[in-house]
């Protein structure tokens, strides 16, 4: 990738604010930017990102995982294991991307999703049956913050082969994929199947049973 390619890609999003955020996991330093639709997102950082591949995590925005603690997905207990794993480490950066909300479809259509998915359907059919992309997320935002920061390599923490994929096709080396496995619960086990077997996820959790592919 040429120098002109870099900074096309970093021109995405702007750095618009930075402060300390001290959290239940620790403290880091928080960035704020915003892409080219307005749209704000996060990087909570932990030491100094440069050297060896930090690690890292691009997280989709889930209001109702991440902040109401639904069972229905995975996404708020990959937050706070990503979190405490680089406070553990003493190094690392998480970037929260807003915009992703029911894998880019918003709020009230995931809301709707679940309508379905309560009447037998799966996440993937349900999207499909309201007309909908089974994921629209973009991640050019969140690879753009992670050149911005000068970060050139990672350890993603990540069950998505579709994020390894982006990054290394916009020049950030994934030196290691490390498997981000959440618990299983009755209201996700299903869920977590329908990523795995027809998403193509990663998540080699014995509890899930065999997959069906």
């Amino acid at each position: 990738m040429d120098d002109k390619q870099e900074q096309e890609i970093k021109a995405c999003v702007e750095c618009v604010a930075k402060s300390v955020l001290p959290t239940r996991h620790g403290d880091f330093v928080t960035y704020a930017f915003r892409d080219r639709k307005g749209i704000e997102h996060l990087a909570l950082t932990k030491g100094d990102l440069s050297g060896a591949a930090p690690l890292a995590r691009l997280h989709s925005e889930c209001l109702t995982g991440d902040a109401l603690g639904s069972q229905r997905c995975d996404c708020g207990e990959q937050l706070d294991m990503a979190l405490q794993r680089i406070d553990e480490e003493g190094r690392g950066v998480l970037v929260y991307l807003r915009g992703h909300e029911g894998r880019g479809i918003g709020l009230a259509h995931k809301i709707r999703a679940y309508a379905l998915q309560d009447k037998g359907l799966d996440t993937v059919d349900a999207n499909l049956e309201l007309g909908l992309p089974v994921d629209d997320r973009d991640y050019s935002p969140g690879i753009a913050i992670l050149k911005r920061l000068g970060v050139t390599a990672v350890r993603l923490m990540s069950n998505n082969p579709l994020k390894v994929q982006a990054l290394e096709a916009a020049g950030i080396k994934v030196e290691k994929r490390e498997p981000h496995l959440p618990a299983v619960h009755a209201t996700n086990a299903r869920y977590l199947r329908t990523k795995r077997d027809r998403m193509g996820h990663l998540l080699a959790n014995p509890a899930l049973g065999k997959s069906e592919g």
